[in-house]
């Protein structure tokens, strides 16, 4: 699903009025029903509401769903806020509408009037500002938004919460509607995605309005990876295949006090379908991944320097490094002399990324498509501290295209950075996956879909959102607080057979 920006989006609405063809006093109406249809799933017991319409083609939304929803039992106040003297004329449209159809109270609020009153337990609408707001929302307007938010009414924004830009969010310094849900319209905005905007967005969802025609043709780099685009991803296994098929991983891993990284990694590594696995740890942690993981091939070596000749590298279909290793000199020699060395797909993560924030012109070695899985902090460590999600987005673009590599950003919405500009971001996971070892599983998933041959920027993508997928299985089956790394790993094998029973509908 892509994700466009403010302009683009009405460049669609205009091509779908144009080609499809449809007035677009009909498009507001199809955009309305669709809002309307989930209000009434949501608050069927309690159709009671408060609208909130600007000037714009978001109040003539509002304005229209209010229209709609009069026809049921309900009760209703609609607000329309004289902001300016630029009526859109599909508002004008609706608010005729609105006072030929209904017997709604329609009051009107002019700039400096008293701020109205909320009734408690009604839901508020807010249709204020759209996505093509251009300027931080001050003054009267701003003191509105923030008399709605101290309400404690349950807030559902239409398409974007007002005073939130569509895109950049080093604008958001004015005042923001805090929405309970927002309903986009077709698609998501990019500032939903950031972490700082989620006391905004609330929950957010996606309401078909029949524009998709409009948005397939329209360029972007940025796109919402859903579960059917990873079905579409994962390779079917050969009938008569054999372990050499599906490739042999080598798993740097694990230190002393720190085995258990290597322990998840290689775990995830092996449940996600490689065929061999060679796992490089210390002497102390021998005992531990004899037992913990018996599939695995054991490399002993204290120096973690020993795998890194061109001639033991040649064994292996892919590499993985990071885990656990700690950043003492020998690690970090042992890295230099891996990258210098290795010609198969890579995928580093934790330790390894310090070492390369450390000792930046290593940066310069990594092989075209080399996978990094930093979460924010360590990200920020790679290149500088970073105020808005925006911004680090930003930096997350310029530095694979800069060393043509793929950069995987772990979060909410974690995103998946290709050398040509392109990201895409995850919609599986949850907040239970916040937990100690979630990192080091990821690790062992991307290696084994590389090691499988899988082409690094679809092993990127394809791990995260089964990592994610995991996930959310698990917390299906016993809630996010009882989610633990190993329960990700254990769940991976469903998380296939969902992707396949998409692929096989």
């Amino acid at each position: 699903m892509k994700i466009l920006n403010a302009e683009q989006i009405r460049a669609c609405d205009r091509f779908t009025i144009e080609n499809e063809p449809i007035a677009s006093i009909d498009l507001m109406e199809r955009a309305a029903d669709a809002v309307a249809q989930w209000l009434m799933g949501r608050y069927n017991r309690n159709l009671r509401f408060v609208f909130f319409a600007g000037m714009g083609n978001n109040g003539g939304d509002a304005l229209a769903v209010a229209r709609m929803l009069s026809y049921l039992p309900s009760e209703i106040i609609v607000y329309q806020l004289n902001i300016g003297s630029n009526q859109s004329a599909d508002l004008k449209q609706n608010l005729d509408r609105l006072r030929e159809t209904t017997n709604i109270q329609l009051v009107k609020i002019d700039k400096g009037d008293a701020l109205p009153t909320i009734p408690q337990g009604w839901i508020v609408v807010d249709g204020i500002f759209g996505s093509g707001l251009n300027r931080p929302v001050e003054g009267y307007w701003a003191e509105l938004i923030e008399h709605i938010n101290h309400s404690g009414n349950e807030i559902v924004a239409i398409d974007i919460p007002s005073g939130l830009f569509c895109t950049d969010n080093r604008q958001n310094n004015g005042a923001i509607i805090r929405a309970t849900h927002t309903l986009s319209l077709q698609l998501a905005k990019l500032s939903f995605l950031f972490a700082e905007n989620e006391p905004f967005v609330g929950q957010f969802h996606i309401l078909p309005i029949g524009i998709q025609q409009a948005i397939d043709s329209t360029e972007t780099p940025y796109s919402l990876t859903q579960k059917a685009d990873l079905a579409r991803i994962v390779k079917p296994r050969p009938r008569f295949a054999h372990k050499g098929t599906f490739g042999h991983a080598l798993l740097s891993a694990g230190s002393y006090q720190m085995s258990g990284a290597a322990v998840l990694a290689a775990r995830a590594c092996m449940h996600t379908g490689c065929g061999l696995l060679t796992v490089h740890v210390p002497q102390s942690a021998y005992p531990i991944m004899q037992t913990a993981v018996p599939e695995a091939i054991l490399n002993i070596d204290d120096s973690q320097m020993e795998y890194c000749t061109p001639e033991r590298l040649q064994r292996f279909s892919a590499v993985g490094v990071g885990p656990g290793i700690g950043t003492n000199q020998q690690v970090r020699n042992g890295l230099a002399e891996l990258l210098k060395n290795c010609t198969v797909p890579m995928v580093l993560d934790a330790d390894a990324i310090n070492i390369l924030a450390d000792t930046p012109e290593l940066l310069n070695n990594l092989k075209p498509n080399t996978i990094l899985t930093p979460h924010p902090g360590e990200f920020d460590r790679l290149t500088h501290r970073h105020t808005t999600s925006y911004e680090r987005l930003q930096s997350q673009i310029d530095l694979a295209r800069k060393h043509n590599i793929i950069i995987v950003l772990k979060g909410a919405f974690t995103s998946v950075a290709t050398p040509n500009g392109a990201v895409r971001f995850n919609t599986t996971g949850n907040a239970g996956m916040a937990t100690a070892g979630s990192g080091d599983v990821l690790t062992g998933i991307i290696l084994s879909l590389l090691a499988q041959h899988y082409a690094p920027a679809d092993a990127a993508v394809l791990g995260v959102g089964l990592h994610g997928l995991a996930g959310d299985i698990a917390a299906r089956a016993d809630g996010m607080e009882f989610v633990t790394a190993s329960t990700i790993t254990d769940n991976l094998g469903k998380a296939f057979l969902e992707l396949k029973n998409i692929d096989n509908e």
